[in-house]
């Protein structure tokens, strides 16, 4: 997969427009991204609640909270490859992670085409394209994916949310959100939660549509497509922004009760200085608000005040898995990582495959690492080089691959015992 970064772009470009001559290489030992000192790994043992047997995967993170916890998997045997439309290209990408309700999953692919595909057959149920009128399909790529009351809501490269009836396709309301907002949206409690990239958080009446209320940050320049959305528990909603900025609110009106801001990069890594984004969506377990993002930061919040309680000095650009007084997620350097949940330590961190080419020099396609999702005792992690991945929540040792045809494209969901991946050439694939 070709992980584009913006301000990447931007410095290649000034150096061709400027027709700078290749300079000579600087003297001095080369030291590999990962070669940071770090503590050495700990399989501590760990006691995981019991896998729970969940029929459904609603949403991003598999709940309103996005803490799915530890959830059954019956196995890992390819089930169906199911063709959903445009799969990754240089001008679009999926960003969406199928969500799983009713029997059908659903699915958004790279040019806004909405899909649901039986979960026990593999076989379309129903399509529809989202793109509107005034725009010509793949213009609009990004966009997620939430079902909550017998709706599919959608959110779009376009700006806009619209909501589905999730057993024929048929379109109810869109709303504009008057500027992109690629993010997954949140469903709870009636309402659809939304983001937009102008520092914007939405709450839709998941009926009509309408406006409920809106919550408000700084704009920011460079972040990452796809994006991090709110997460929502109880009477709180949590919304994340390219910003840095993470703002807590009631969920009932949208009275912000405080903001914090998460800054700072890994030192010596050029992506550090590519975007402040907020890439881990915030994940609301008890009392405590987990969110990272993408350059070298992750943090643990209070969700009554938002005081930080903890710092650890690497990135995320999913979700993070809190189970067993642990917090696991891949960091912004592509490893698979243990942290002890009170204090933010490391207990391991597992190298993931990082780059295509073995040549410096040649640094071009950098492999993707979604996940990860905790499956009955083993950490699933599905990459964009064509493996999906399970390790031992204990030690992070490697514990079996199976080819991942076409790449991951998304993260890994679990429901009904079955993983659901998108594959980058636009297949919904089912393991069971």
């Amino acid at each position: 997969m070709r992980n584009t970064r913006p301000a990447a772009l931007l410095a290649l470009a000034l150096l061709v427009g400027c027709g700078a001559a290749q300079e000579p290489a600087l003297p001095g030992t080369r030291i590999a991204i990962r070669d940071e000192a770090q503590a050495a790994n700990v399989a501590r043992p760990i006691s995981l609640p019991a896998a729970r047997q969940n029929p459904t995967w609603p949403m991003r993170g598999g709940a309103s909270d996005h803490a799915a916890g530890h959830v059954a998997l019956s196995g890992l045997t390819p089930a169906f490859a199911t063709p959903i439309g445009q799969g990754d290209t240089r001008r679009a990408r999926i960003t969406a992670e199928p969500v799983v309700a009713g029997g059908l999953v659903f699915t958004l692919d790279a040019s806004s085409l909405v899909s649901a595909v039986s979960a026990a057959s593999g076989g379309i149920a129903w399509q529809t394209d989202i793109t509107p009128p005034y725009a010509r399909s793949g213009q609009g790529s990004g966009g997620g994916l939430a079902f909550g009351d017998g709706r599919l809501f959608v959110s779009d490269g376009f700006g806009r949310v619209s909501a589905l009836d999730a057993a024929t396709g048929t379109v109810a309301w869109v709303q504009d959100l008057d500027a992109p907002g690629s993010a997954a949206p949140t469903y709870a409690g009636g309402r659809v939660y939304a983001m937009s990239r102008d520092g914007r958080g939405w709450a839709l009446d998941a009926r009509t549509g309408r406006i409920d209320w809106t919550v408000e940050s700084v704009t920011a320049g460079a972040n990452f497509s796809g994006g991090a959305g709110a997460a929502v528990t109880g009477d709180w909603a949590v919304f994340p922004f390219a910003s840095g900025e993470v703002i807590g609110t009631f969920a009932e009106g949208g009275l912000r009760r405080w903001s914090a801001v998460i800054a700072g990069s890994r030192p010596g890594f050029a992506q550090g200085i590519a975007a402040t984004d907020i890439g881990a969506d915030p994940v609301i377990d008890g009392s405590r608000v987990y969110v990272g993002n993408a350059s070298g930061r992750v943090v643990a919040l209070d969700l009554d005040t938002g005081e930080r309680l903890w710092t650890a000095t690497q990135g995320a650009t999913s979700p993070v898995v809190p189970a067993g007084g642990s917090v696991f997620f891949v960091n912004d350097i592509g490893q698979l990582t243990r942290a002890d949940a009170a204090t933010g330590t490391s207990v391991w961190q597992v190298d993931l495959p990082l780059f295509e080419e073995d040549n410096p020099r040649r640094y071009q396609t950098r492999w993707v690492h979604y996940g990860p999702v905790l499956a009955s005792g083993r950490l699933i992690v599905a990459s964009s080089d064509g493996v999906l991945r399970s390790f031992d929540p204990v030690s992070g040792a490697l514990t079996g691959q199976v080819p991942l045809p076409g790449g991951a494209a998304s993260a890994p969901v679990v429901a009904g015992g079955t993983l659901y991946v998108v594959s980058e050439d636009g297949q919904l694939l089912a393991f069971r």
